[in-house]
């Protein structure tokens, strides 16, 4: 006699934004886009808008010759029809001239809506740190 499989439980929203940024810093933007309902515009740092993880992956190919993100915890504040997740940590790589940073922090915040995020807005300081680099004191 067979013992039946354990049903997976669904993913928690939160858990969707994790698979979401961890398949995004891979890259891997088709992946990503499977946690994503489509038509979600991603609002990115300066209001940059995106309708695929694609648009935020090309952006960052220009900034950093890589980068990536220390997820420190993910602030959840569930609605009765959606719940908005606050992922917030710091993301660590190489600028375009290789130097290495760390510790530059950010903040996405996510709203899913039945198992997908239907949009995200993203904030981190790396034109302050840009500025910085360049002298300029801002």
């Amino acid at each position: 006699m067979s013992v039946p499989a354990k049903a997976e439980r669904p993913m928690t929203d939160a858990e969707i934004v994790e698979a979401y940024l961890t398949a995004s810093m891979i890259p891997d933007p088709d992946a990503a886009v499977a946690y994503m309902k489509p038509g979600t515009v991603i609002t990115f740092t300066g209001g940059r808008e995106f309708d695929h993880p694609r648009g935020p992956t090309g952006f960052n190919a220009k900034r950093y010759r890589w980068v990536k993100k220390k997820m420190d915890r993910f602030d959840v504040c569930p609605g009765a029809e959606e719940t908005v997740v606050y992922s917030v940590g710091t993301l660590y790589g190489e600028w375009m001239d290789g130097t290495p940073f760390e510790g530059n922090r950010y903040v996405d915040r996510f709203v899913v809506r039945s198992g997908q995020i239907v949009k995200m807005d993203v904030w981190n300081d790396s034109a302050e740190r840009i500025l910085v680099q360049r002298g300029i004191e801002a």
